[in-house]
């Protein structure tokens, strides 16, 4: 996938990756927020991603009218409250993609998949 704007100069395309990890780091920038997450098809288990793999705890669906639906897969830091920090990653990831990219974001979806307690 890749989003394209039109302009009166020419066109700009947008590789997927590239909005993931503007994405990605947004998410990084939001208090309580540890990192990435992605499960291993191996083993089942969730780990922490580096910040060099940060788009692989993104998954991107863009819809016929040209808008973005954003999955996060995450791990929180233990004790902080849960939903803000879903409201905040929410409000924070969706300004920074429309901002940066120029897509409309209809949806940005949290998927909490572990928390850390050290």
């Amino acid at each position: 996938m890749q989003s394209k704007i039109r302009t009166d100069l020419g066109t700009i395309s947008i590789e997927k990756e590239v909005i993931a990890r503007i994405a990605g780091l947004s998410a990084m920038e939001c208090y309580g927020v540890v990192g990435m997450a992605a499960k291993s098809l191996r083993d089942g288990l969730v780990h922490l991603l580096k910040i060099e793999s940060l788009s692989k705890g993104v998954v991107l669906e863009s819809l016929d009218n040209g808008e973005l639906v954003i999955d996060l897969h995450i791990i929180v830091e233990y004790g902080t409250n849960l939903a803000a920090i879903a409201d905040t990653l929410q409000g924070n990831v969706r300004y920074t993609v429309e901002e940066h990219v120029g897509m409309r974001v209809r949806e940005v979806n949290i998927i909490i998949e572990g928390v850390r307690t050290e």
